[in-house]
Order: C-alpha cells, then sequence, then structure tokens
C-alpha cells in the first residue's frame, strides 16, 4: 500500500545533519569524502527514525546551500543513496528516503514466551512484570464473593460492568475531568480498545498519524487492518513530540487518527509536557483528526521528583477530539485483560454497539476483580508495588548496561518499564538475531518503526533486576561482540550502521 509522502525544508534537513555526534576516528584514519559523509548523514537519519522513510529530500541546490557546500557533493551523496537503496527517484519528481528492498527487517510486535519455553533464556522481549501478590490473589477472591448475583444473568454486559465503568468514570472525575459513566466503555484489555476504535473510525486505507518509533503491536494491528501509517518522529530525548512535525502531519496528511502515549511512551520513556498536550489536542481539532491516547503507562511514575502533567483529555473533557484508553495490564498485571476507553457518549454507544461483532462483552469475574482494587485501596498499594519493582529493575538494568557496554547510549526514563537504546553503531536486527544464540531474547528497533526505521536500536524492559540483569547486560555484550566479528545468518542487514 502506498504510504503517505511528507517533506523536509533544506534548513531543517541541514539542522539535523550538524546535530548527529560524529564518530570518533581512530588513529591514522582518513576523514571520508564529503559526499560520503553526507551520504552517511542523511543514511542514520533514516535509520534512526528522524527522517521518516517516504519523505522527499531538498533539491541539490537548495540543500548545498544550506550546508555551504558544493551542488556536486550533494549530487554524488543522492547518488551513493539511490545505489544503496536508501533514495529513490523520478525525473520531474523529486527524491525520497527509502529502505533497501529485501532487507530482513522485523515489522510484526513480539509475541511473550510461554514459560515452560524460556529454560535458561532471559527474555527481555515484553514489558511486563510478574502480579503484584498478594493483590492479585485477594482481587479475585474479593470477585467471586461478589460473582453470585451476575452469575443469575446472561452475563454479557458490551459496555461493561455498571459498577466498574461508574469507578472509572469517578476516578477521572477525581483527577479534575468531568466524566459520567456513559463516556466509558469496559474492554479486553487496552489492545482491544484500539482495534474497536480503529474500526469504528478508519476504514481501510485510511491514514493514522503515529508516534516514530511506538508501540509494535499496536503498529501490526493497524497494518493488519489496512491502515495506511504515517510517522512522526518524536522530539530528541526524553523531551516529548515534536510539534512543528505534528502540526505539519496534521495540516498535509489530514489523518483520520493519531495515535500517541503522552506518558511514558512505549518505547522511549518520553513525558509529553503540559503544553505540548494542549497544543497537540488544539491541532488534532483544527485538523478534523480523533486523537487516540494511550494510558496503560500513566500510573508508573518512578521517580519521587516527577510532576505529572494534567491528562490529555483534560484539554477535551467532552471527548470530541481525544479518546482516551487506559488498562490494567502494565499498571497491575498483564494478565488482568482489563482495559477500558474514555469518549464522548455517541463515541461510546457506537462502540459498544459495534461489539455485537467481536467479543460481545469482557470477562465479568476480571471486571469484578478490577472494581474490587479500585473500590478497595487495593489498586494503590498494588501500583506502588509495582512502582518499586520496576524503579529497582531499572536502576538494576541501568548500571549494567552501563558497565557492559559504555558505547550505548540511552536517557533514564523517569517511569514506564522500557529502556529505548542506540546500540553504539551495531544492527538491533543482528543483535536480536545473535542475542538468542547466548541466551538473551530482546527485540530490536525495526519492531517499533515503519518501513524499516530504528535498525541501530534495541528495547530494553524493566522486567528483571539484580544478578539477572547483570547476567543480561553481560549477554548482550556477548551478542554484540559476535554482531562485531560479523557472525550471523548474513542476508542484507548490515552488522554496523557506521562504516
Amino acid at each position: 500500500m502506498a504510504q503517505w509522502t511528507s517533506a523536509i525544508g533544506s534548513t531543517q534537513l541541514a539542522r539535523l545533519l550538524t546535530s548527529q555526534q560524529p564518530r570518533p576516528a581512530g588513529p591514522g584514519t582518513r576523514r571520508p569524502p564529503a559526499y560520503r559523509a553526507l551520504a552517511d548523514g542523511i543514511r542514520l537519519l533514516v535509520l534512526e527514525g528522524r527522517v521518516p522513510v517516504a519523505t522527499r529530500l531538498p533539491a541539490e541546490r537548495e540543500l548545498a546551500q544550506a550546508l555551504s557546500v558544493s551542488r556536486t557533493t550533494v549530487a554524488a551523496a543522492y547518488e551513493a543513496l539511490r545505489g544503496e537503496g536508501f533514495l529513490e527517484s523520478r525525473r520531474g519528481a523529486g527524491s525520497w528516503t527509502a529502505v533497501p528492498a529485501g532487507n530482513p527487517l522485523p515489522a510484526r510486535g513480539l509475541e511473550p514466551l510461554p514459560p515452560e519455553a524460556l529454560g535458561s533464556m532471559i527474555d527481555l522481549g515484553t514489558a511486563a512484570l510478574p502480579a503484584p501478590e498478594p493483590w492479585l490473589t485477594r482481587a479475585v477472591q474479593g470477585a467471586l464473593e461478589e460473582l453470585p448475583p451476575y452469575a443469575h444473568t446472561h452475563g454479557d454486559y458490551p459496555a461493561g460492568l455498571p459498577a466498574l465503568r461508574a469507578m472509572i468514570a469517578e476516578r477521572y472525575t477525581a483527577h479534575g475531568i468531568p466524566t459520567m459513566p456513559e463516556q466509558i466503555m469496559v474492554t479486553t484489555g487496552a489492545m482491544g480498545a484500539i482495534d474497536a476504535i480503529c474500526h469504528l473510525f478508519a476504514g481501510r486505507g485510511e491514514r493514522v498519524a503515529v508516534e516514530s518509533p511506538s508501540y509494535a503491536n499496536i503498529l501490526q494491528l493497524m497494518r493488519e487492518a489496512g491502515l495506511r501509517l504515517v510517522p512522526v518522529a518524536m522530539a530528541d530525548g526524553l523531551q516529548g513530540w515534536d510539534l512543528d512535525r505534528w502540526r505539519q502531519v496534521l495540516r498535509e496528511a489530514a489523518p483520520r487518527l493519531a495515535y500517541v502515549v503522552a506518558d511514558f511512551h512505549n518505547p522511549t520513556g518520553a513525558l509529553a509536557d503540559e503544553e505540548q498536550r494542549r497544543s497537540l489536542v488544539d491541532s488534532a481539532r483544527a485538523a478534523g483528526t480523533v486523537l487516540v491516547v494511550d494510558e496503560t503507562m500513566t500510573e508508573l511514575h518512578l521517580d519521587a521528583d516527577t510532576e505529572m502533567p494534567r491528562r490529555v483529555c483534560a484539554f477535551d473533557p467532552a471527548g470530541s477530539t481525544v479518546v482516551t484508553v487506559g488498562s490494567a495490564s502494565k499498571a497491575f498485571w498483564a494478565g488482568m485483560r482489563i482495559g477500558w476507553v474514555r469518549a464522548a457518549p455517541d463515541v461510546i454507544r457506537s462502540l459498544v454497539a459495534a461489539r455485537a461483532y467481536a467479543d460481545l462483552g469482557t470477562p465479568v469475574l476480571e471486571q469484578l476483580a478490577v472494581n474490587w482494587l479500585l473500590n478497595s485501596g487495593g489498586w494503590e498499594e498494588a501500583v506502588a508495588l509495582r512502582r518499586g519493582q520496576a524503579r529497582e529493575n531499572r536502576d538494576a538494568l541501568v548500571a549494567a548496561v552501563r558497565r557492559e557496554l559504555p558505547d550505548w547510549e540511552f536517557d533514564v526514563p523517569k517511569g514506564g518499564l522500557t529502556l529505548w537504546v542506540k546500540a553504539g553503531g551495531l544492527s538491533g536486527s543482528r543483535l536480536a538475531e545473535l542475542g538468542e544464540r547466548v541466551g538473551v531474547r530482546v527485540p530490536s528497533g525495526p519492531r517499533f518503526g515503519v518501513d524499516g526505521a530504528f535498525e541501530g536500536y534495541v528495547r530494553l524492559p524493566f522486567t528483571v533486576g539484580g544478578a539477572v540483569a547483570d547476567e543480561a547486560a553481560a549477554r548482550l555484550a556477548a551478542a554484540a561482540r559476535l554482531v562485531r566479528d560479523g557472525q550471523g545468518a548474513g542476508g542484507d542487514v548490515p552488522r554496523t550502521l557506521i562504516a
């Protein structure tokens, strides 16, 4: 399916190129020709997702003026990129970025391995922690005590149990966002919520703007729904969204939906500030785009000094532009497949009506368990336990990776469950492949991008700590040595990204 084509101006591209950190040259190393350095810089911007695939590049003369180089240098760089498959050109239409055809780059999400299949493997594939006991057991016991009246009914509640809808609405109201139960639908996890939203709002072939990188399983869900993904690069570091890029995409691509994670973004851990949230809501409203906000990580703020901004739906309390998705799966336990949607009542009614052709409703016992947690105060205690566990794991993993792999680069997020790591110029796909050989399972960066971006990254979740984190980092270091030595299955994915 054809992808929407954006454009990048010569000034913006020049700024991105000059912001790149040059790779230290070894003794006696000669500097590459100017055209080669320019080609490598553009290639790296594409692989890192800072310039999305299918972006139209400036004309040769414009870029030459912006960089203060000759037009011949730019022409030679473009020609080199075309030869490597990172640029496509058509006479009279210009040149736009690409990734080489035939690369075995993973695009699908990463499913968890069943525990019995792990053996000695350290699984860093999924961002999920064990249940916070004793709260899971207490919640299930509480749910069983409340089950008998529901057992005398048919058991189908397409909008969710009324008691749980009211409790979720009360929690939003307590955060300063007045919410009625009629604005809530309970779903089978956040994935079920987003699947329902996509089917309601966007038909096959319609555009959906997504952060780049973004959550791998959501990207795959949208691909399989036939949606056209429009990537919008994140701001550098953990600074949230690049609003200039978002305004451009919303204005020029006019996507039907936009999917964002404002709180401890998966995979980068970025936290959007309050002004970014207000501005993005305003821009989406002006463009007629429905803004789908994933709040599954919202409660996982790990540092005491983190001041949480108001929720995105606070800037659209009626829910006409912002459709909010929440879940118990990250904050409590992945096995508790309870999610919810907050939106305008008419949107909720449409989503509920569509369930007749999907899953009819969400399991009653699990809804009762979550309702018991929220009513009893057990939710707050369980989430506090989860935060402490994730914080300890994060700190242990950060220390281990810094010790074993000092050339790997990352910013330490203040919350969430994931560390987004630039792997020292190595191929993330090769690291994932060879990591499994040495006993560590890790997802490569391209799983979180569109069309092969982020080849130089891996995602490390805060799911292990202590000695296991030390061992995971040691195994990753062993995989990195194998990649540098050129071992692996071959193919077109480069061992390193920087020649």
